[in-house]
């Protein structure tokens, strides 16, 4: 399998998949490569060749309808792209602080006392469970 970086530093490719995305949304059939043709004004055999590496890269998936081929975006390999990017975005300590921050006020002192013991109590029911095979 081609490495995801190679994959998609092709400006075509980066553009079809930009389309798959938007059309995506739009439709659940997904995109024929006629309609990709006419989205980027490239060529079908164009269109194909890049639709093949695309797909090896687990990046589309296709269904066959006929002689018809229909594409969708598989965003999941891109998450190997973020996951490499985010450290250069965003540090650890705006991490931290974002973590740390909540939507809602602090709970009342017995309140977390007592989601800390039903999470030690669950906590050990699983355990139990899992000795008695269940």
């Amino acid at each position: 399998m081609a490495d995801i970086f190679t994959v998609i530093a092709d400006s075509t490719r980066r553009d079809i998949l930009r389309v798959l995305q938007q059309r995506d949304q739009q439709t659940e059939d997904g995109t024929s490569v006629s309609q990709i043709v006419g989205e980027l004004s490239v060529t079908q055999p164009t269109v194909s060749k890049h639709l093949k590496v695309l797909r090896d890269a687990g990046l589309v998936t296709v269904r066959e309808d006929g002689q018809h081929r229909f594409y969708r975006l598989n965003a999941e390999p891109l998450e190997e792209i973020d996951d490499w990017l985010m450290p250069f975005f965003v540090d650890d300590a705006t991490l931290a602080a974002e973590a740390t921050q909540s939507l809602h006020p602090p709970l009342p002192e017995p309140a977390t006392r007592f989601a800390e013991s039903l999470g030690r109590t669950a906590a050990v029911v699983q355990t139990a469970l899992k000795r008695l095979g269940a």
